[in-house]
């Protein structure tokens, strides 16, 4: 299994970003992960989805919406795991 970060960025609050991810070979089995690191202890801090381009015959884009549920501004990670 291949895991990495792919990106680190910043939401304020409220706020929701989209970023994307391009020319992941498309026989990958890819999942995305969004983990906080900015401390924010008693309350939920983000969620995310994850939708999907095929670019071409062989490579996806993925499409990464990551929306900040607190009351403060926070750091996080994208971080990818290919699971084949």
């Amino acid at each position: 299994m291949r895991v990495g970060t792919q990106f680190t960025a910043a939401l304020a609050p409220g706020e929701t970003g989209q970023w994307f991810s391009h020319s992941w070979p498309a026989d990958w089995q890819v999942a995305w992960t969004f983990m906080p690191i900015t401390p924010q202890p008693g309350v939920p801090q983000i969620e995310w989805d994850v939708e999907v381009e095929r670019a071409s015959e062989s490579t996806v884009t993925y499409w990464l919406t990551v929306t900040n549920l607190g009351g403060a501004a926070l750091d996080f990670e994208g971080r990818y795991a290919v699971l084949n």
